[in-house]
């Protein structure tokens, strides 16, 4: 584990700590977001490193990182608007509705098919 511990980023180029051992004021984008903060255009204050899950035909694990940023130069979350509710919205019915057939559904349309799976079933019947 010390292999990943760089305070002062002579190695990796900003301050590199091995999980959990972070120094106390920095915070990834998840808790920041989960204390009601976000970064505020901040740079990247330090990292956390670590080896990854063994991907299947690999031989060697893949290096992970989490960027940390100070909390003390955070600022609140931003409120929804009815604006923003609406662009929202608006994007997520375009994500439900198939091009092809053009109808609304109640689920995100997958982009592996590119249509809704009733038009994809047609036409790789039709295809066949």
């Amino acid at each position: 584990m010390t292999r990943f511990y760089d305070p002062d980023g002579a190695e990796h180029g900003i301050p590199t700590y091995p999980k959990n051992l972070a120094p106390d004021g920095l915070a990834t984008r998840r808790q920041l977001r989960k204390q009601g903060l976000r970064p505020n255009g901040q740079d990247v204050a330090a990292q956390i490193l670590w080896y990854g899950r063994l991907r299947p035909g690999s031989r060697t694990r893949p290096v992970r990182a989490a960027y940390l940023y100070r909390i003390d130069l955070a600022a609140p979350v931003r409120p929804m608007t009815p604006g923003r509710w609406r662009a929202v919205t608006a994007m997520m019915r375009a994500r439900r509705t198939c091009p092809d057939c053009q109808v609304t559904f109640e689920y995100v349309i997958p982009t592996s098919l590119g249509c809704c799976p009733g038009c994809a079933g047609y036409l790789v019947a039709s295809a066949a």
